[in-house]
């Protein structure tokens, strides 16, 4: 059920300048139509590269990410990552620790371990491929005054899960205003 009209700012809406009217919305599809029409919505694509040099590997890209935010010029939006290859995938995750990734990578060596695969016969890079599907392929971070809102102890890993690469893409949307 929609908010009544004097209720927009509870819902996290902008406030409106002075006189202006926000139309009374009866469906999510035309809020969220209405909502795009009066923001200056910006798009900024990107490719950011990676080099792997070992078989399994977490490469931190957090100031190659924040590199891109800056050159969007986008002060509050969101900023997605899709890590491209079927045995890449990309984690949010603590940076402080080095041991950290190295724990991460054996955790999903238990979960899913190299030579028991059917696709192993193929080209023998089957726990790769699963364990890149349970990381999962992307990211999305919130873009808050201009910056990533990565919290202190987090940052932006690429998992390559059979390694070396010369390079590992990953794409970079950033929309917001």
């Amino acid at each position: 059920m929609p908010l009544p009209p004097e209720d927009y700012s509870l819902a996290g809406l902008p406030a409106l300048p002075s006189g202006a009217r926000r139309r009374t919305m009866t469906s999510a599809c035309s809020w969220r139509t209405a909502m795009r029409a009066e923001r200056n919505m910006k798009q900024f694509l990107a490719t950011v590269e990676v080099r792997s040099e070992r078989e399994r590997e977490l490469v931190d890209i957090t100031e190659l990410v924040r590199a891109q935010v800056r050159r969007s010029e986008v002060r509050d939006g969101t900023c997605a990552l899709y890590a491209q290859g079927a045995t890449a995938a990309l984690m949010v995750q603590e940076n402080d620790d080095p041991n950290i990734t190295l724990d991460v990578l054996d955790c999903l060596e238990g979960i899913a371990p190299a030579g028991r695969w059917r696709h192993d016969r193929v080209d023998n890079n089957g726990s790769a491929h699963i364990q890149a599907g349970i990381v999962g392929p992307s990211e999305v971070i919130p873009i808050r005054d201009g910056r990533l809102a990565l919290s202190t102890w987090q940052n932006v890993f690429l998992c390559d899960f059979d390694g070396p690469r010369r390079c590992r893409t990953v794409l970079v949307t950033i929309q917001g205003e």
